[in-house]
């Protein structure tokens, strides 16, 4: 499959100015990998090497090869075509194993939003089908992890340390909103998704999820925790009239920061949907007993429908709509199948893309295509009454929130499923014909990483971005807008 994306990002294959043989040659030991990578990189590739006028060194897709044994081979010999001098005779064998094992650190680092990405408020990107310009809307944000629109065209917007933000007329409102619930915050934890009711205009419902604490840590653990749901209203700027939506019994309180959920979704009968993850406790995932690794549907006011798959079955919790789901991060249904897909976050790789149906269980953690960790045993890829992904990722992409493009502004896209990713930091096309996978495309990298993608009631695509935290909107412009400003030589290249 294909990956479109502009010249200027590309891969570990450009450095530029660097110091004389003599200058280095006078170093008597070998200099820090810190310091090479500021002498000879930072000048094109920014101070964290995330990118300036020169490449991002920290995506892992590297063009020219991502083994240690390719990067070595780039770091060598270079590409003098492309502005990047040899630099063998510039560092010591010692220098550049040193600088391969700092650049994958860093790469790591990067990939967990631990170094902001270089973003430009406005940069220019030419995809398969699109030409556009990703344009900041609103900023800054720390950690943004839901994105949604008011009826009147402004957002709020969660932030995982704990507050709920209005972007009004354009603009983000400098306080937060007060009084909104104090999540416990720590690695995962925090606030997650927001919707707002179908029904919002005449009854003014917000839905936030969010993890809650319960009892006191000892010194050095960590408090128990789980996902909750609750719906408010905002009035003078204020969260009032809180109803408790879901939470959990006190046993399913782990004391593990990992994996809550929770992304929401409306179907059209008024269901609402979210998602849980298993909180690191993989075998719940299985057990209809308990709420984790599933995916649920309940009324607007959490109340349990009577056509839920298992609302009739003794023990199981009613809300449960699929089961076997590790971490579940986006929910959307297809625009002409009418169908459930959803993301899910595999162990190590094995990201999947799943079509979600009522009653089904999608393996985790008894099949999958990833790797275990700690604690978790997979018996292998495949086993009768488990579903298949439709498509999934190794190595990991992180895949997060995603949606369904059905607006107009960007007639080659209709239709199309667009996926935000954590990993590679990255905004992914994907095309189907009903229920299958027809292709894949990288539309952009590099801005941050992609926690979720919505579409605005102006059939504008606007994307939740942290690390830097902003919310983005993708602005078609017409074809050859690209070539036109960033020359004849910034010919898109094609990877993957």
């Amino acid at each position: 499959m294909r990956k479109i994306i502009p010249a200027v990002i590309v891969a570990a294959s450009a450095f530029a100015t660097f110091p004389s043989v003599s200058q280095l040659a006078s170093d008597a030991a070998p200099r820090p990998a810190a310091r090479i990578a500021q002498e000879l990189c930072a000048g094109c590739h920014g101070t964290n090497l995330a990118g300036g006028s020169a490449p991002n060194l920290l995506d892992t897709a590297w063009v020219h090869g991502s083994s240690d044994a390719e990067i070595l081979k780039s770091i060598r010999e270079g590409f003098p075509q492309k502005g990047m001098a040899p630099f063998a005779s510039q560092l010591s064998d010692a220098e550049q194993t040193s600088l391969l094992n700092f650049m994958k650190s860093q790469a790591r680092a990067y990939a967990f939003g631990m170094i902001p990405a270089a973003a430009p408020d406005t940069a220019l990107f030419k995809s398969e089908k699109q030409e556009f310009r990703l344009e900041t809307v609103a900023a800054p944000f720390d950690t943004p992890w839901g994105l949604v629109f008011l009826p009147n065209g402004d957002m709020l917007v969660t932030e995982r340390p704990g507050a709920l933000r209005l972007i009004s007329n354009g603009k983000l409102v400098a306080e937060p909103i007060r009084g909104t619930p104090k999540p416990y915050v720590r690695q995962d934890a925090g606030y997650f998704d927001v919707t707002i009711h179908p029904d919002y205009a005449r009854n003014g419902w917000v839905y936030l999820a969010y993890s809650d604490s319960i009892g006191e840590a000892a010194p050095g653990t960590r408090v128990a925790s789980m996902t909750v749901i609750v719906r408010g209203r905002i009035r003078d700027g204020a969260w009032v009239d809180e109803q408790t939506i879901f939470r959990a019994k006190p046993e399913f309180y782990y004391r593990d920061d990992t994996h809550y959920g929770c992304r929401f979704y409306w179907d059209k009968e008024g269901h609402l949907f979210f998602a849980l993850g298993e909180r690191g406790k993989a075998l719940d995932a299985q057990d209809l007993k308990s709420p984790l690794g599933k995916i649920h549907r309940v009324m607007d006011d959490g109340s349990i429908p009577s056509d839920n798959p298992f609302v009739k079955e003794p023990g199981a919790v009613g809300s449960i709509w699929s089961y076997g789901n590790r971490n579940p991060q986006g929910l959307q249904y297809h625009p002409v199948t009418g169908k459930m897909w959803a993301t899910e976050h595999g162990p190590a790789a094995g990201d999947e893309l799943n079509r979600i149906d009522p009653g089904r269980n999608y393996g985790w953690p008894t099949i999958s295509r990833g790797t275990s960790f700690a604690g978790e045993t997979i018996e292998g890829t495949e086993r009768e009454g488990m579903e298949q992904p439709v498509i999934w990722w190794t190595p990991t992409v992180a895949p997060s929130g995603l949606t369904f493009y059905t607006g107009d502004r960007y007639p080659a896209w209709k239709n199309d499923l667009f996926i935000g990713t954590l990993f590679g930091r990255s905004l992914r096309r994907i095309t189907t014909d009903a229920d299958k996978v027809t292709s894949q495309e990288i539309v952009f990298a590099d801005a941050g990483r992609v926690r979720t993608v919505v579409q605005g009631p102006d059939g504008y695509l606007y994307v939740l971005l942290a690390s830097p935290g902003r919310v983005a909107r993708l602005n078609p412009v017409p074809a050859g807008t690209f070539e036109r400003e960033q020359g004849a030589s910034a010919t898109p290249a094609a990877t993957r």
